[in-house]
């Protein structure tokens, strides 16, 4: 089998343990699957066969999210974020194609620091709210978003910083969320069909990761569905701390 020739036993299944803890994550607070996927798989895969573990995986997870209040809501949260889905979407694909020539160190250094102090001084009390959405924010957030994400995988943590300020329900965060990274999944398949990043062997390992996925996404929506608006909030900003952090580590160390 292809697969082992990327891969020993073991390590696929570590890969698999990996996955379920980012689809736990991801069902509590609707974001970070990328992030946990792509830092457990990079501890024993190459890089680039670690964000190709995380195409399929975070594809069906959030199609699921988006579609769990139903079509219309999905539909009208798409409607609602057209410009930050758009902008999104031509700079991923533009920046999926430098993967093998820019190093994403700059990307997550720059990404991680202002994502870790909005999440830091929001925990500490101090509010960063919006009152109403930007059009020229919400441009700059759908550039970063895209671009970081055509590179590493990751676009989560501006997108929840935006939503965070917004103070929107948890709900519609939840979906308007798996909306966003749904398509921003479907745009990386493309991109990264081009790249030669996803291709036949790394097309299976991806979909193995499926299932565990979904399984653990199950267990935290469970939990998330049983805690309120502000605890909600709270351990958003607590898990983009984290997420946050980690860029930064990444970008130092790699």
């Amino acid at each position: 089998m292809e697969l082992f020739s990327l891969m020993s036993l073991q390590e696929l299944y570590l890969a698999l343990v990996v996955a379920f803890v980012a689809g736990w994550v991801k069902g509590m607070v609707g974001f970070a699957m990328p992030m946990v996927l792509v830092s457990g798989l990079s501890m024993m895969l190459r890089p680039e066969l670690a964000l190709a573990g995380l195409i399929l995986p975070t594809l069906v997870t959030n199609g699921v999210q988006a579609l769990r209040e139903g079509v219309p809501a999905a539909v009208a949260s798409v409607r609602k974020f057209r410009v930050f889905l758009m902008v999104g979407l031509v700079c991923l694909l533009a920046s999926a194609q430098l993967i093998n020539v820019l190093s994403p160190k700059a990307f997550l250094l720059i990404l991680g620091a202002p994502v870790s102090f909005f999440a830091l001084v929001q925990l500490l009390g101090l509010k960063l709210t919006m009152q109403a959405p930007s059009l020229r924010i919400e441009v700059m957030v759908g550039a970063v978003a895209g671009a970081v994400g055509g590179i590493s995988g990751v676009w989560g943590p501006p997108t929840v910083a935006y939503l965070t300020a917004l103070n929107t329900p948890k709900k519609d965060q939840m979906r308007v969320q798996g909306v966003i990274y749904g398509l921003g999944a479907l745009a990386l398949i493309v991109a990264h069909l081009g790249s030669g990043v996803l291709r036949t062997e790394t097309a299976v390992f991806s979909a193995l990761l499926i299932i565990p996925a979904l399984v653990g996404m199950r267990g935290g929506q469970f939990l998330q569905d049983r805690i309120d608006q502000a605890q909600f909030r709270r351990l958003t900003l607590l898990v983009l701390l984290i997420a946050g952090l980690n860029l930064l580590r990444r970008g130092v160390m790699g």
